[in-house]
């Protein structure tokens, strides 16, 4: 009895580890729903680069005051402009400068402008801006004359595309809001075609 017992036991451990064997040997099962295309040797197309040409303006250290201590970052100014009327300002802030001038560059390309040209050289009418204690005077010029003005404006105005110019910054010196003033000047100007919208007459009537 007992051996009869211990046979049909046998028998059942076998039927089991075979079961367990039959289900390890079963394929498993895949969702090709949510699987992602494979490449079949095609290469990625890049992006084509922007034409727009960038210039550091400033890059100096800011330090923040915390319990701990003192946290050291940089903070870099750039311009990025087309020399054709586009032109934009940006900043950025990071532990690194070649990080902060690129994210200063990535939120300048963001906000780039517009800007009207005179027979794409010079600007339209005379101007004065103050941003903060600087004050930027900018006035048209004869052909031929080229870009009177250094530092920030200087580099605002190249890129975008301002031949002919006659320039003045008078009070503070700093960088950043010199660079502000000269691209709200630049943004201020009006074309005659505007003027004349504006007034209800033609271009000739404005001359």
């Amino acid at each position: 009895m007992n051996e009869e017992i211990k046979n049909e036991e046998k028998v059942v451990n076998t039927e089991k580890v075979e079961k367990t064997e039959k289900k390890e040997l079963k394929p498993r099962k895949f969702d090709n729903k949510n699987r992602k295309p494979r490449n079949n040797g095609e290469r990625k197309v890049s992006k084509p680069k922007s034409d727009l040409e960038d210039k550091v303006i400033e890059i100096r250290r800011v330090t923040k005051v915390v319990k701990g201590g003192r946290q050291f970052r940089f903070a870099a100014t750039v311009v990025v402009g087309n020399k054709k009327g586009l032109v934009g300002l940006g900043t950025g802030k990071a532990h690194e400068m070649p990080d902060a001038v690129k994210k200063a560059t990535q939120a300048a390309t963001k906000n780039v402008v517009k800007i009207d040209l005179i027979d794409n050289r010079t600007i339209s009418h005379d101007i004065t801006v103050k941003e903060g204690a600087v004050r930027v005077m900018l006035k048209p010029a004869k052909e031929g004359t080229g870009v009177k003005a250094g530092g920030p404006v200087r580099d605002v105005l190249e890129l975008a595309g301002v031949k002919d110019v006659l320039s003045k910054s008078l009070g503070s010196s700093t960088k950043i809001n010199a660079a502000r003033a000269t691209l709200r000047a630049l943004k201020g100007q009006k074309s005659p075609e505007h003027v004349a919208y504006l007034r209800d007459k033609k271009v000739e009537e404005l001359r």
